[in-house]
């Protein structure tokens, strides 16, 4: 059951790269996911949203964003997460200021991702939201939220 959770959350993060879920069931009634459907039965799309979590600003945070039309940006990463290189790269090529703690060799970083409670990489705070994951649009929208 763990192994079917674990893939079910790998399939559903490729879907933030642009990959589509199809789940469906077999002649025994069993439920399955992947990213195309299958050749003998029909299937549904999934629709995933991204994990995206608001907290509340505390008060020394409040009277501290990069600007007041655009909000702060932390990453936290590790330097072997694909996502993490291409979250560092779209900041820096569309000129985006962002902080960055590696969550296995920063103290800072290994700090915030246990009070976090998060469970992968990256980790991007926007403002006072959360995104767990890196996806273009995701971005965007919580960048433009603010």
């Amino acid at each position: 059951m763990l192994m079917r959770i674990f893939i079910l959350l790998l399939l559903l993060s490729a879907n933030a790269a642009g990959a589509e879920i199809h789940k469906w069931r077999d002649a025994d009634g069993k439920l399955h996911f992947g990213d195309q459907p299958p050749a003998n039965a029909d299937s549904q799309r999934v629709e995933v949203k991204p994990n995206v979590y608001t907290a509340q600003q505390s008060s020394s945070e409040q009277g501290s964003p990069a600007s007041p039309s655009k909000p702060s940006v932390t990453l936290y990463s590790t330097t072997w997460c694909g996502y993490c290189r291409k979250a560092r790269n779209f900041f820096r090529a569309n000129n985006i200021p962002f902080k960055e703690y590696d969550v296995e060799t920063s103290r800072k970083g290994k700090a915030d991702y246990a009070r976090f409670g998060a469970n992968g990489v990256p980790v991007i705070l926007v403002g006072n939201q959360r995104l767990q994951g890196f996806a273009v649009e995701a971005f965007k929208r919580a960048y433009a939220q603010r």
